[in-house]
């Protein structure tokens, strides 16, 4: 096989793997695990605390600092079956285009990386080449911070990590953070007929989501600096779900509030955080606890992770606007792993086949000429790791 056909081959299998965020990834990472064994790679594979997801970290090469890191995330977003033109678990191919859950978000650039694996594994490498595997970055890069945390207790230095997220191949050196949180107001119920007896778990959430539009708008305008690249330009936040109450006539005891910010600054985070903290225990909760002294409020932290911060020095961009030809670098709004890579010290940059505009979407694509630059980028990293001919 060419390693095109190699890398479909691996892609249909890696599609086939229903790694959806709130399901297990253990059968997908078994799968690489496999094939990064037999080309020759070190593996070494970590689960959670629950024992149904796991990160892989694959190591060709020898032992030693200023590696280069490969990475991807396993797991998908739900994906609607009656949404789709075909079943999104299984891979379609049309006029060069591959549909399929997990195409180009990201299970596109873990095939390519897979089906180079051979290649790697044959190269007599002087600087060590690894592949992380992640689970869970769709629900606030939960795999992303115990690897890389591992990877800092193993005393590993890798020293340039390439990020393989959808941006049809351009080389991304920045993106603001996704700070994800879940806040429950727990008040009383009662009848509907008489609010005043009971604490409206519901009404309370609402004046704490129109207090964070307020502080949203703020920022705006507070924000002085519009040459930052960013679009928008300023740190931005949004409500994205609410569940609450049980009927119509009955007082909502209990109402959760599943909100984000995407931070440019992480003093933005702080300024946002610490406003809702005062306004929450100042007015709210005396407020509900003058009726009913059990209410309460809840914060939960789902993910706080940081962006990436654009350097001056970034030995990832330049080796990749190197490998790509493509000299075009940018900043994005969306989030990734990156971040939590550059905190160990490395050189970061973002750069992967398929368009963020496909993932998440209903028939999620990737195409064959992304791939194929993706493999050429692959390939021509030989030059980076191995001895000067």
């Amino acid at each position: 096989m060419t390693p095109f056909e190699q890398t479909i081959a691996i892609l249909e299998r890696l599609v086939a793997f229903p790694t959806v965020s709130s399901d297990s990834n253990l059968d997908l990472i078994a799968y690489a695990s496999g094939v990064l064994e037999s080309a020759g790679a070190r593996v070494m594979v970590s689960q959670d605390t629950s024992g149904t997801k796991a990160n892989l970290l694959a190591t060709f090469g020898p032992d030693a600092q200023g590696g280069v890191v490969l990475s991807g995330h396993t797991d998908v977003v739900p994906a609607e079956a009656s949404d789709w033109s075909s079943d999104p678990f299984r891979l379609r191919e049309e006029n060069g285009l591959f549909f399929g859950r997990g195409t180009c978000d990201m299970k596109g650039f873990i095939a390519t990386v897979l089906a180079m694996a051979p290649s790697f594994g044959q190269l007599d490498l002087i600087r060590p080449l690894h592949v992380a595997l992640t689970y869970d970055e769709e629900v606030g890069c939960l795999g992303g911070q115990q690897l890389v945390e591992e990877i800092h207790q193993a005393g590993l230095r890798p020293s340039v990590a390439i990020i393989g997220e959808p941006t049809c191949m351009r080389a991304i050196e920045g993106h603001k953070g996704c700070y994800e949180y879940t806040t429950c107001f727990h008040g009383t119920d009662g009848h509907g007929s008489e609010p005043d007896k009971g604490v409206n778990a519901i009404h309370f959430a609402s004046q704490f989501i129109g207090r964070l539009l307020e502080l949203g708008e703020d920022l705006k305008h507070r924000m002085q600096d519009t040459s930052n690249r960013f679009s928008p330009s300023w740190t931005t936040v949004q409500v994205g779900r609410i569940e609450g109450g049980s009927a119509r006539n009955v007082i909502a005891k209990h109402c959760e509030v599943e909100w984000e910010m995407r931070p440019i600054r992480p003093e933005d985070g702080d300024w946002i955080k610490s406003n809702l903290d005062a306004f929450c225990r100042d007015e709210l909760l005396p407020r509900m606890q003058a009726a009913a002294p059990m209410s309460q409020i809840t914060t939960e932290i789902i993910g706080e992770v940081r962006g990436l911060e654009v350097a001056d020095q970034n030995e990832a961009r330049d080796m990749v606007t190197a490998l790509t030809g493509n000299t075009d670098c940018d900043v994005v709004a969306f989030g990734t792993e990156a971040g939590l890579f550059q905190s160990l010290g490395m050189s970061v940059v973002v750069c992967g086949p398929g368009s963020i505009a496909q993932a998440h979407q209903p028939d999620e694509y990737v195409s064959k000429d992304q791939l194929e630059d993706c493999l050429n980028m692959l390939s021509g990293l030989s030059g980076h790791l191995t001895r000067p001919a």
